[in-house]
């Protein structure tokens, strides 16, 4: 059986990968964008305890693998909440994993956003009688975001390459499919060559959708470069 009838004849299987892979992926990066957004915001403008917490949980996620993470996860929190009947299953382990690390690297992106906008227009805000919180939601946000989403879109991809570390908590991506596949088939290199011609095709159409989106999102006159 030649490579492409192979790759034919695992489609399913490699269907059903992509589909949790692409799951994993958006649903880890926007409830991390929505997570991530407001801590954001306490972290850079806020104050005392919260903020403190909000520094050390981006260090420790930053800080250690994610594969260390996820281990964490599947086989760590099962020995508290086992007790009270909660089951955590590898798929619900590996998307809770994704979601947790995505947060904090998109906090720490955002922060180099907001970073990036000039004292200049804080200066301004206030001289016209606007409050710190004014300032923040109505000067900083729209552009801090807007300024993110080179980085955010980095993270993007970088997600959709680490979901495949679920293949070592069982999570049904799309690595864990083919392994599967290969170990019933006994063709590791037709299939992993399969999957690595997946991962680049989805990176691709990633890279090509954030690129339009920071296009259409630019403010004309106020580039980061320019701005610096």
């Amino acid at each position: 059986m030649g490579l492409f009838e192979y790759a034919r004849s695992i489609s399913g299987e490699l269907a059903q990968g992509v589909l949790a892979t692409l799951v994993f992926t958006f649903v880890g990066m926007v409830l991390g964008f929505l997570i991530a957004v407001p801590l954001c915001l306490v972290r850079i403008y806020g104050k005392g305890f919260w903020q403190k917490i909000i520094i050390a949980y981006v260090e420790i996620i930053r800080g250690t693998p994610l594969l260390v993470q996820l281990y964490i996860i599947y086989y760590g929190f099962p020995k508290f909440l086992l007790p009270l009947g909660i089951r955590v299953t590898p798929y619900v382990a590996a998307l809770l994993g994704f979601v947790i690390n995505s947060t904090a690297y998109q906090i720490d992106y955002m922060r180099g956003g907001f970073k990036a906008i000039s004292i200049e227009q804080i200066e301004a805000s206030f001289s016209l009688g606007m409050s710190k919180w004014q300032t923040v939601f109505i000067i900083l946000m729209p552009q801090g975001l807007r300024f993110s989403i080179p980085a955010l879109s980095n993270e993007l991809v970088y997600l959709l390459k680490y979901t495949s570390l679920g293949f070592v908590i069982q999570a049904p991506e799309l690595m864990t499919k083919a392994k599967q596949m290969a170990s019933v088939h006994a063709r590791y290199m037709d299939t992993y060559l399969i999957v690595a011609f997946i991962y680049i095709f989805l990176t691709f159409i990633f890279t090509r959708l954030t690129d339009y989106l920071d296009k259409r999102l630019r403010i004309p006159g106020f580039e980061i470069a320019k701005i610096r």
